[in-house]
């Protein structure tokens, strides 16, 4: 672990002080002594280069970790590094790019979003994944990708079962209650100097700052709408959720959410924002 500069320089002084030769002529006391002055800098750049190799370290790990093969983390890794439009090297699990430039390189990389979690009722990884168009995340719907998507899995996959969830958005529905100030927002929840919406644009802000698969709070939620200017103050009546159901061929009857929830898809849609009151 990287020192600080502040340890360094002190362990040099204190090398100083206890050498016979040094610590007679190297006297003064003075922060601006230039021996002082020459530690320091030295100091400096040794706790820059430490970092550094901290630095180096952690990325180095961290590398290794998500290319450890079979791992849940190594199919995530793999899962973003999906092509689509190039064939793998043979025998290999990476792409032959040939004399492809980086932008057409980077463009067939569609899938954007992965999370792997292994299954809680059986020996099987469950791999999500998303695309992204005009900055929201969405479905693979087109047959040649899903077809390209799915082989490429099954071409790189080790012995065991893996399940890939390539659904649309979790449905999200919400019954909100605002109180607000009549100063700055109207009866309908448009502020009154920039007649945009406040509280539907932090809502859209909420959704997408929550991250893929992850863990959404209501409790968070309610915190992100209470600091939007002109909200004394927020009540969520109820928070519903629906999801693809394979079974069904569409979404489910929507559930109740009662503190957090994971959506099945790996992210969530909010339907509309017809269910906000606002009240004085």
């Amino acid at each position: 672990m990287a020192r600080t500069i502040r340890q360094i320089h002190d362990g040099m002084l204190t090398d100083i002080a206890s050498n016979e030769v040094l610590s007679v002529a190297l006297t003064s006391n003075s922060m601006y002594a230039i021996f002082r002055l020459f530690t320091f800098i030295l100091a400096t750049a040794i706790s820059i280069f430490e970092t550094f190799l901290d630095q180096h370290v952690f990325e180095v790990d961290t590398k290794i970790y998500n290319q450890k093969s079979g791992r849940p983390s190594w199919y995530k890794t793999m899962a973003l590094q999906f092509q689509y439009g190039f064939d793998l090297v043979p025998d290999k699990d990476y792409f032959d790019n040939g004399n492809a430039t980086e932008e057409q390189i980077e463009a067939s990389k569609i899938i954007k979003y992965a999370a792997v979690n292994e299954s809680e009722d059986e020996s099987r990884l469950i791999i999500k994944i998303a695309g992204e168009v005009g900055g929201v995340l969405t479905d693979f719907t087109e047959p040649a990708q899903v077809e390209a998507i799915t082989a490429y899995f099954k071409e790189i996959k080790y012995p065991g079962k893996i399940t890939i969830i390539n659904y649309k958005p979790d449905k999200l529905y919400l019954n909100l209650k605002i109180k607000r100030d009549v100063l700055v927002l109207t009866d309908t929840g448009m502020n009154k100097l920039d007649a945009n919406y406040p509280i539907v644009e932090a809502l859209q802000e909420f959704m997408k700052e929550l991250p893929f698969d992850g863990d959404l709070k209501l409790s968070s939620l309610i915190d992100k709408v209470q600091k939007v200017p002109g909200v004394l103050d927020a009540t969520l009546l109820s928070a519903e959720t629906a999801w693809i159901d394979p079974a069904l061929g569409g979404y489910g009857v929507p559930q109740p959410i009662l503190i957090n929830k994971v959506a099945e898809s790996g992210y969530f849609e909010i339907v509309n924002f017809d269910n906000i009151t606002y009240v004085v």
